[in-house]
């Protein structure tokens, strides 16, 4: 049974399932718990996360379980990589992914290695929750789509959901995956509203969904745009035109069959991507389809992708910046 909840609310439940269901589960970040200040009770509540996704967590579980950390994300980083090797699940909290150059160096070098490094022997199954994208005036430093960089890396999983349900899901999936997972918010979409599965429920990591059928051309996106690929489809269904909108959600591993699958029914294909196109997902998704699927392709893949530059601060610059649906169809009728 599904009822409506936000994109906040929706993972706010899956951290409280998994917290419930396995007492190894703990969540570590900045204000986690509240850090702010305390209410008449003395309890620390005052915020839950920079949006609020941890708000009551404390109170239910115990500061044993979510724990506020200094501002110090190579630190706690870094003794969540060693909670998880030695039999944690920690759920981190990094605010902005932004913040991962600060703390690389245990996600790349110690998290996504020692599995490799111990033959099978080892295990790291740490999740990391960290907000992503441009859209809401938070300027250069605050607004990058950087899922790209941790999906490079060997050993490191990386999904991105694009609505409640999946944000539930997923992330449940995440915190019980044996392996460290990068799980991408779209702070664009943290107060979207939609239906989400009451109870324990999970969305297999690596695998793209179908979330509209079409038969002219393939229109894929992840996270926030998803929703620009879902306009423009709306639009072009009204001039003629089927497109079919493909959600990765999981950037590694990659759905690489549902891709081709699709592109095998259209023959076209544009890819909508928040991130800047160089070395991105974007350019993976097309390097793909010309590589396995060219025999598919009835045209060019077109690229629809944020330019390489920084996000801007300017409310008109910043929403010329974001991939629109207006540059989707511009897209589309290039391949005729």
């Amino acid at each position: 049974m599904a009822r409506e909840l936000l994109f906040v609310q929706a993972i706010n439940e899956a951290l409280a399932i998994a917290l419930e269901s396995d007492p190894d589960v703990i969540v570590l970040g900045e204000d986690v718990a509240g850090g702010g200040g305390r209410d008449a009770e003395g309890i620390e509540e005052a915020w839950g996360g920079i949006m609020g996704a941890t708000k009551g967590l404390y109170r239910r579980f115990g500061p044993e379980r979510v724990r506020d950390t200094p501002i110090s994300e190579m630190g706690f980083l870094g003794a969540a990589v060693g909670a998880a090797a030695t039999g944690l699940r920690p759920v981190v909290e990094l605010m902005f992914m932004d913040f991962l150059g600060v703390a690389f160096d245990p996600l790349l070098n110690q998290a996504a290695k020692l599995r490799y490094m111990f033959g099978g022997k080892a295990r790291v199954p740490l999740t990391v929750r960290t907000l992503v994208g441009a859209g809401v005036r938070a300027a250069a430093q605050h607004s990058q789509t950087l899922y790209g960089m941790t999906s490079a890396v060997p050993g490191l999983k990386t999904v991105c959901p694009s609505n409640p349900a999946d944000a539930k899901g997923l992330l449940l999936a995440a915190i019980r995956d044996d392996d460290p997972v990068v799980f991408c918010e779209p702070k664009s979409l943290m107060y979207a509203k939609g239906a989400v599965p009451e109870g324990d429920w999970t969305v297999p990591l690596g695998r793209a969904a179908v979330v509209r059928a079409g038969s002219d051309v393939t229109l894929v996106g992840v996270g926030r745009t998803v929703g620009t690929a879902l306009e423009a489809a709306e639009r072009l269904a009204a001039e003629g035109t089927s497109a079919e909108v493909l959600d990765l959600r999981s950037l590694a591993p990659l759905d690489e069959e549902a891709i081709l699958a699709s592109l095998a029914k259209t023959g076209r294909l544009v890819v909508v991507d928040e991130a800047p196109p160089r070395c991105g997902i974007a350019s993976d998704v097309a390097a793909l389809c010309v590589d396995r699927g060219f025999d598919l392709l009835n045209g060019p893949v077109k690229k629809v992708t944020a330019p390489h530059a920084p996000v801007p601060f300017s409310p008109v610059l910043e929403d010329a910046y974001v991939p629109s649906a207006e540059r989707v169809l511009a897209a589309v009728r290039e391949l005729g």
